[in-house]
């Protein structure tokens, strides 16, 4: 069966996006600093339809976790924020499963992007996205509010964390609320660079 794992940049004090994010303020005020070390990697910006880039130790890491990625879940704020700006095809090319209160049909766009609305839950949600990735991993992708949910079900196998180092002062926190219940991670892997310090760790679960 295929991981559920999250990807995402974070701040040295903890903020995954600065404040007064909204759809025309993603990441919000200052939460592009977060993912500075990714913007001119081959990768990324092969993702957005453009060319060139840096193939470096970082574009290794971001390669990797697009390639294991089969399917994506995120949160109906995060798609507000991204369906403004991401280009056609979007960055994702691979299906994506949204979050959300209200009905809508699949949105069908270019490179094998087809966001589906899930208005039954994140258990719905994560059975749906497991079906689609087949063996590859299903990602969530955001943002903060959703990742705690799945951390609060216990539904989350893995998690890397792109720490910047940068202090952002305010803004959204990826761990505000975790729940009560207590979570052990074990560190499987640190990779270290001039801009960014890669840090993935695997939910340790009770057999």
């Amino acid at each position: 069966m295929s991981n559920v794992i999250f990807d995402m940049g974070m701040s040295l004090d903890g903020f995954i996006a600065g404040p007064n994010a909204g759809p025309r303020n993603a990441l919000g005020d200052g939460g592009m600093r977060i993912h500075r070390w990714v913007f001119d990697l081959e990768s990324w910006r092969e993702r957005q339809s453009l060319v060139g880039g840096q193939t470096n130790r970082d574009d290794e890491v971001s390669n990797e976790t697009f390639a294991r990625t089969g399917a994506y879940v995120m949160g109906r704020r995060m798609f507000d924020e991204g369906e403004v700006g991401w280009p056609d095809p979007p960055p994702f090319r691979a299906p994506v499963f949204v979050l959300t209160h209200h009905e809508r049909k699949p949105w069908v766009r270019q490179g094998g992007t087809t966001f589906t609305f899930v208005t039954d839950g994140i258990e719905s949600a994560i059975k749906q996205a497991r079906a689609a990735a087949g063996d590859k991993d299903v990602r969530i992708a955001g943002g903060a509010n959703t990742i705690q949910q799945f951390i609060k079900a216990g539904l989350l196998d893995e998690l890397q964390i792109h720490l910047a180092p940068i202090l952002l002062g305010d803004g959204v926190r990826l761990f505000d609320h975790p729940g009560t219940e207590q979570i052990e991670l074990e560190k499987t892997r640190v990779i270290d660079s001039p801009r960014v310090t890669h840090l993935t760790f695997r939910v340790v679960k009770e057999d």
